[in-house]
């Protein structure tokens, strides 16, 4: 049985949220979670923004590693789950006692749209990976941007930043991860949001609001 990250509060403390917001690369997260974050301490919560991989000292070494070095899938694999076990231990977990929020740029289903999806890795090597370091915790809410490969190559070009090696595949790539997105969402409905990344960032911003409005 998952754990949901809202159980994790300790015994008196008012309990936080974990919401982790995932997509493509170029889907447009970034700003809808700055949006929320306001939103969200404009209601009297502390926030902890955080991301994968990353979120720690050590997380964020080996997210440089991950970014620009070339490794095997089960190495790129393995590294992604260390540093989230990191993750978890010491930022997740402790900011959820203590009654924050904490809003995460990609969590966990990640590895099963990029390693799994993406580039073929036997989706029971990722279960046994993740049932080993997570134990079944898992967000309160993930929210998802859907958009078309091609929309979001375009908005990854107009950056203008150089682009990592995951940003570097090509669209048959993203278009099987954005499938194993879209089917990690259907298989769990009650915990994905999945919003149209296409359409205006105050539409999106105000469906958001209305799935968290009832934390809040």
């Amino acid at each position: 049985m998952s754990e949901i990250a809202s159980d994790v509060a300790a015994p008196g403390v008012c309990r936080g949220r974990f919401i982790s917001f995932e997509g493509i690369d170029g889907a447009g997260k970034s700003t809808q979670i700055a949006s929320l974050c306001e939103r969200i301490r404009a209601a009297g919560y502390d926030v902890v923004l955080t991301r994968e991989p990353g979120g720690t000292p050590l997380g964020e070494k080996i997210r440089g590693m991950l970014l620009s070095d070339e490794m095997t899938l089960e190495a790129e694999t393995l590294l992604f789950f260390a540093a989230r076990a990191e993750h978890v231990a010491k930022t997740i977990r402790p900011a959820l006692e203590r009654g924050a929020w904490v809003i995460s740029d990609r969590f966990a289903d990640a590895t099963y749209a990029y390693q799994v999806g993406g580039k073929g890795l036997a989706e029971e090597k990722a279960r046994s990976i993740e049932d080993w370091t997570l134990s079944g915790f898992a967000p309160d809410l993930t929210v998802l941007f859907d958009l078309s490969p091609e929309c979001a190559a375009a908005r990854r070009g107009a950056r203008g930043a150089a682009a990592d090696r995951f940003e570097r595949e090509g669209l048959d790539f993203f278009s099987r991860v954005r499938r194993r997105y879209l089917e990690r969402a259907s298989a769990a409905p009650e915990r994905f949001l999945v919003v149209d990344a296409s359409l205006a960032p105050e539409a999106i911003a105000a469906q958001i609001a209305e799935r968290v409005s009832s934390w809040l």
